[in-house]
């Protein structure tokens, strides 16, 4: 039971032995006794959710943070509740981070959401959420295992990075035994490809990696990597990354695929390509399918991206804080829940479902 199940069950037994003794104490004061009268209703107190997020800027991230605030809208009118759903920018630095959750649990909200700077600071905020029995649910970055167990009340809610990379591995593969040409611009029987990472060391970053590499490997495309470097998720970083690959003619000639951990990356590097005026653009591809993604699939120079479900993530978090903030089942308000986790399924977009699905 939480904190705000346990104050809900204390004013309930104190307002009704509060009503029991001023009754009784009008039956004996009033000759006639007392007529039944209705009790006026209390207006419940608003629900609470902080969520703090690693960084706003980024634009999958924004987008989850617009379509919490869309679910929080709703559900106001559809349970005829206030809902205060306080959104903070943790600026990409875990200090700032521990600050506002601090906040959070000092000022007694009923649950906390929290997309972290470093995975690894999960078990502290863990603690102190335990300590003061607010729960916490993570997003977009998962923390590690053991974390996880160190309360029931701790939930994550996020995608597979192995299931989106190897999707993304699936697009070239498929543009690939299409048309060989098409990717194997050289004509040499290998694809020559670049890489651009998100953080160093970071989970998501790592595993998306592999699993595109995995994909190309496996369904027997012979591959050559040229160079990699990570580009923090952003769409300047990747752009001036590029850029510098571009100015070595030598490199620049054998770039046949460009794979990016995110859109944003993937849109950096269509970026550099444009600002070096040159015409013919490889084969890139991205992860999140963002709003701007969509459109650079529609003009042709983004290949392809994997849907990151952005509305349904935030669908998944709210209803669960939601639930959490009001006694409610977890598991019947997000049937997805398996164990202390959603998992929101990826889907492959390209040009040729684009207008369809997303247009």
């Amino acid at each position: 039971m939480n904190r705000r199940c346990k104050e809900a069950l204390f004013m309930k037994t104190r307002l009704k032995a509060t009503a029991l003794l001023a009754g009784a104490f009008c039956c004996l004061l009033l000759p006639g006794g007392c007529a039944d009268k209705p009790s006026e209703s209390m207006a419940p107190d608003p629900i609470r959710i902080g969520v703090t997020l690693y960084r706003q800027s980024d634009t999958f991230i924004s987008l989850l943070a617009s379509n919490l605030l869309d679910c929080a809208k709703a559900r106001e009118t559809q349970d005829n509740v206030k809902i205060t759903l306080n959104i903070l920018d943790g600026t990409g630095n875990q200090g700032t981070q521990n600050e506002q959750v601090d906040r959070f649990l000092a000022q007694g909200y009923d649950a906390i959401c929290v997309n972290e700077v470093d995975r690894t600071a999960a078990s502290v905020i863990i603690d102190k959420a335990r300590a003061a029995d607010i729960p916490v649910i993570f997003f977009n970055r998962e923390p590690v295992g053991e974390d996880m167990q160190r309360w029931q009340n701790v939930y994550y809610v996020g995608s597979d990075p192995r299931e989106a990379g190897g999707m993304q591995g699936r697009i070239v593969v498929d543009l690939y035994d299409e048309n060989p040409a098409s990717v194997d611009r050289n004509g040499d029987g290998r694809i020559q490809y670049v890489i651009l990472e998100g953080e160093p060391g970071h989970q998501d970053a790592t595993l998306r990696t592999e699993s595109c590499i995995a994909a190309l490997t496996s369904a027997g495309v012979d591959i050559e990597k040229l160079a990699s470097e990570p580009a923090n998720w952003q769409r300047a970083q990747a752009s001036a990354k590029m850029a510098q690959w571009l100015t070595d003619a030598q490199l620049r000639d054998r770039i046949e695929v460009v794979f990016c951990n995110n859109d944003d990356m993937a849109l950096g590097a269509i970026d550099a390509y444009r600002a070096a005026e040159i015409p013919e653009l490889p084969v890139i591809v991205g992860i999140d399918a963002t709003p701007p993604a969509l459109l650079a699939i529609q003009d042709g120079s983004l290949a392809g991206t994997v849907r990151n479900d952005a509305q349904g993530q935030a669908q998944a978090i709210f209803d669960l804080a939601y639930a959490l903030s009001t006694g409610a089942n977890p598991q019947e308000a997000v049937p997805m829940l398996d164990g202390q986790y959603v998992w929101a399924p990826h889907s492959i977009v390209t040009i040729g479902n684009v207008m369809q699905e997303y247009g």
